[in-house]
């Protein structure tokens, strides 16, 4: 199951948040998102950042881009 979830309401601040602090405004905007316990960031080479959390009491796969953007899978 893949969800897509838009956040353009507040992706401008967050995309600046997570640029400046990293893994650290990257779980800042996940866990706005609704997602908990996130874990295990890490950017990839596209700057694309990747790690794990739960959703809805399922664990998830996240994948979050620099315009707010995040999959769950």
């Amino acid at each position: 199951m893949i969800v897509v979830l838009p956040a353009a309401a507040f992706a401008q601040t967050t995309r600046n948040q997570a640029a400046v602090a990293g893994p650290a405004g990257v779980t800042s905007r996940l866990q706005s998102q609704g997602y908990k316990d996130v874990q295990n960031l890490h950017r990839m080479p596209d700057g694309k950042w990747v790690g794990t959390a739960m959703r809805n009491g399922h664990p998830v796969t996240v994948t979050s881009d620099q315009s707010g953007t995040t999959i769950a899978r």
